[in-house]
């Protein structure tokens, strides 16, 4: 099932709001306008507008009489706009995605000439996706990735199994870099109760 992704900074569009309707009804034909202005944000008033445009443009066609009998189906000119709106929306994500490299890129390039050479990351969710492929074009290396996450424990990822944070004291590594910015200051305090002070930890925000 497709779901466009909702950004707490990015302002939606009115092609957000197509796309994001167009999906809605491509997941479930069944859907209610009432579930459509919840999954999109949108008030029940803008959705109504928004089918309206929809059918009006012969992307959409609404059956069914009454809300229980009334489903939505796409057209095929509605299939081709849905792909081409979903085909801008993946090329905005992916930019914002480079851009994203580049800048912790350069953070880490700011390790390097601290003398680090070797890391290991201090969890394994999307934002170390982020920090693992921008260390990848930098002189680093990382040696481990660890999460204090029991469900991740053991799991891969990017070829590293994911270690408890015990594992720490036995890597050999120039500094840990937490990849988490919701629970920095927890995960480097319990850092600094399972090494002390002589290892350096690095946060994203710091560097």
């Amino acid at each position: 099932m497709i779901h466009p992704f909702n950004s707490k900074f990015l302002s939606p569009t009115k092609e957000f709001r197509r796309l994001s309707v167009l999906l809605s009804i491509y997941n479930d034909p069944q859907v209610s306008q009432h579930k459509i202005g919840r999954i999109t944000h949108l008030s029940s008033s803008m959705v109504n507008n928004y089918m309206k445009a929809l059918q009006e443009e012969g992307l959409i066609i609404i059956t069914g009489e009454t809300n229980r009998s009334r489903s939505y189906h796409i057209t095929r000119s509605g299939q081709g706009e849905l792909i081409s709106l979903l085909l801008a929306y993946s090329a905005e994500i992916v930019q914002l995605y480079a851009a994203a490299k580049r800048e912790v890129a350069e953070r880490m390039d700011n390790l390097h000439s601290e003398g680090i050479r070797k890391v290991a990351l201090f969890g394994a969710a999307e934002t170390a996706e982020v920090v693992y492929a921008a260390i990848k074009e930098t002189p680093l290396s990382v040696k481990a990735v660890v999460d204090s996450d029991p469900k991740k424990q053991g799991k891969r990822f990017n070829g590293f199994a994911i270690h408890p944070p015990e594992k720490l004291k036995e890597i050999d590594v120039d500094a840990i870099v937490i990849t988490s910015f919701g629970r920095q200051e927890e995960i480097y305090e319990q850092i600094r109760l399972l090494l002390g002070k002589g290892m350096k930890v690095k946060k994203l925000s710091d560097l």
